[in-house]
């Protein structure tokens, strides 16, 4: 039998050992599980932080400041996977660079510069900046879009290319310029690319970048949603909104499932997925008489005589141009601008709409999945939406939210403004009951969540705010227009 003296020294050692167990991963944070924040707006597009319970309320240049770094200009939203923050940038040398940064400590790990070919650069069109897909992350690997190049991969731990896939250059009649950004499920990128060319929706392999499936989108005007996956009904779709329809699509081939013909003409906004419906709040300006032809008129008719010539668009355009041109007069006119340029199948207008879809459809659902469509002035034209806590929020130019009850569409709030006038480009995004609305001139208002605005604080930054920020471990990062910020807490 052993003595008391030994069974106490069992114990302690067993103490001790426990101690040092629980030691070793407090000091090893890197041992733990960190919260990722991998695509543009998050997990799924969501804008919401779910594992970040105390992101800062106040933060400036000098308050709860963790880093910071000089990027150049661009318009791409930060990302945050596996422990790395990454982002991008356009050089004054004129380059296209991704850079990967600790994400705790701001340690800059690696810049990858890639030249973006001899041509003359796309048209864009302000706030738009050539530097504007947002990266997206497995962890292992980044992808990130550029107008002139295609898909890149790089290595997250050393910003080594791994491959890279051409894609046609898009081209816009509005000249808005390319801002597409990929995301990943399972083994595939899957990315969407609306222009007034040629929309597509591919997957590559993301190991070796070669195309698993690629789906023609010849309906689509130019856009900038990006896709969302809604599970319903045990079926999980890769969903699209584009002109006047919102589409589900089979991840495993990319065949059309089901689509719902309610929305309108231009879409810079993507839907927010919540269980299994989708939100989706459009402003295309105009009303729903006002097709592309008006739209055109206004942009590109040059000596504004009510006609377009073909010299007053781009050469990649004049295949089209001669489609529409029926009497072969040198003129587009009236309807041969829209027969040109817009399908027939789709001859959509402008106006408001605030829309609920439920998933798991099949074929045409509009009649059977469009739980609720809203026709009031309040969304944003770029700005998406965020569905919180039972509620589809929006703030649109001027400092104007409203809110809507998730379930059924009815009003929570209408036309309130939170305290920071001017245009809001990117979407507001949530962490606890923190919500986060980024304005232009460089102020994040905080939110409290709930049935009322409630105003919690106002934090400059000084600088213009396109991209959505990023919230990952408590810790908020904001691209502004020339540098990332990363915010946390003071412990």
């Amino acid at each position: 039998m052993e003595s008391t003296m030994t069974i106490i020294a069992q114990i302690t050692a067993r103490r001790a050992s426990a101690v040092t167990i629980i030691g070793f991963m407090f000091c090893n944070a890197a041992w733990l599980p960190a919260e990722d924040w991998a695509q543009f707006r998050g997990p799924n597009a969501t804008g919401i932080a779910a594992e970040s319970t105390s992101p800062p309320i106040r933060f400036s240049p000098e308050e709860n400041l963790q880093w910071s770094a000089d990027l150049g200009r661009g318009v791409a939203c930060p990302i945050v996977a596996d422990g790395r923050c990454f982002v991008t940038t356009m050089t004054d040398a004129g380059k296209f660079s991704v850079l990967g940064f600790d994400a705790a400590t701001g340690e800059q790990l690696w810049k990858s510069e890639f030249d973006v070919g001899d041509a003359k650069l796309p048209e864009i069109t302000s706030p738009n900046e050539h530097a504007s897909s947002t990266p997206a992350s497995d962890g292992k690997r980044v992808f990130v879009h550029f107008s002139t190049i295609g898909m890149i991969a790089l290595d997250a731990k050393t910003g080594a290319e791994l491959w890279r896939h051409s894609l046609p250059e898009p081209f816009y009649l509005m000249g808005w310029g390319a801002a597409n950004s990929p995301i990943i499920y399972q083994d595939m990128v899957i990315f969407n690319l609306d222009d007034d060319l040629a929309s597509y929706l591919i997957a590559l392999d993301v190991e070796s970048g070669s195309i698993r499936w690629k789906t023609e989108r010849p309906e689509m005007l130019g856009g900038y949603a990006v896709p969302v996956l809604c599970t319903a009904n045990g079926r999980t779709d890769v969903v699209v909104a584009g002109s006047g329809k919102l589409k589900g699509y089979d991840p495993a081939n990319g065949n059309e499932l089901w689509t719902c013909n309610s929305l309108l003409r231009t879409i810079m906004t993507t839907p927010v997925v919540h269980e299994d419906r989708m939100y989706i709040t459009v402003q295309s300006f105009g009303d729903t008489n006002r097709l592309l032809k008006s739209a055109l008129l206004e942009w590109r008719d040059t000596n504004q005589d009510g006609k377009l010539a073909k010299d007053e668009l781009e050469s990649a355009f004049h295949e089209k141009f001669d489609q529409g041109d029926h009497d072969k007069d040198g003129f587009l006119i009236d309807d041969e601008i829209d027969d040109a340029f817009q399908a027939k199948t789709n001859r959509v207008g402008g106006g408001n709409i605030i829309q609920a879809i439920r998933g798991g459809g099949t074929g045409d659902v509009t009649d059977t999945h469009l739980i609720f469509n809203l026709d009031f002035p309040t969304p944003s034209n770029i700005a998406s939406p965020l569905a919180h806590d039972g509620r589809l929020l929006m703030v649109k130019k001027g400092g104007l939210s409203a809110a809507f009850d998730l379930n059924d569409g009815s009003t929570v709030w209408m036309k309130k403004r939170i305290d920071n006038f001017g245009n809001y480009y990117a979407s507001p995004i949530a962490a606890g009951n923190l919500i986060y609305v980024p304005g232009e001139n460089g102020v994040i208002v905080v939110l409290k969540g709930g049935p009322e605005v409630e105003v919690l604080a106002k934090n400059d930054l000084g600088d213009s705010i396109v991209a959505t920020p990023a919230i990952a471990n408590n810790r908020i990062y904001v691209r502004t227009l020339q540098k990332i910020y990363c915010f946390s807490e003071k412990k």
